[in-house]
């Protein structure tokens, strides 16, 4: 069982990527809104739903991919034969690692699109 501190430490990290991704989030929805003259609130919340839903399939896609990995990147060829290799217990945990964080990552920043958009009356 992982101890308080790692713990704490991983939240810390999982909150500044959430932090760090849903400012640049903001921001960018705020000078596309300024540029086209839209409705600020509604371009955030627009551009949150858009990352999130983009993070969400970028997670299903990594956690969804197979035991096999080429063997040599750098050698194989565009047309031929490519060998293979069975991907090692550290890559697949870490495929469902990353793809745990990507899908996480979406549905918070879905959740903060929802409750940004004016349109929604939460309470």
């Amino acid at each position: 069982m992982p101890s308080r501190a790692s713990l704490a430490g991983a939240a810390r990290r999982f909150g500044t990527l959430l932090a760090g991704v849903a400012g640049v989030t903001a921001l960018g929805s705020l000078v596309l809104a300024l540029a086209s003259g839209s409705s600020i609130d509604r371009a955030i919340s627009l551009g949150f739903y858009i990352i999130g839903s983009f993070l969400l399939v970028a997670g299903f896609f990594i956690g969804n991919r197979g035991p096999v990995r080429l063997r040599n990147d750098a050698d194989s060829a565009p047309i031929g034969p490519r060998t293979v290799r069975v991907a090692s217990l550290e890559e697949r945990e870490g495929a469902i690692n990353d793809s745990a964080i990507f899908i996480v990552l979406g549905l918070v920043l879905i959740v903060i699109g929802v409750v940004v958009d004016a349109r929604m009356q939460l309470v």
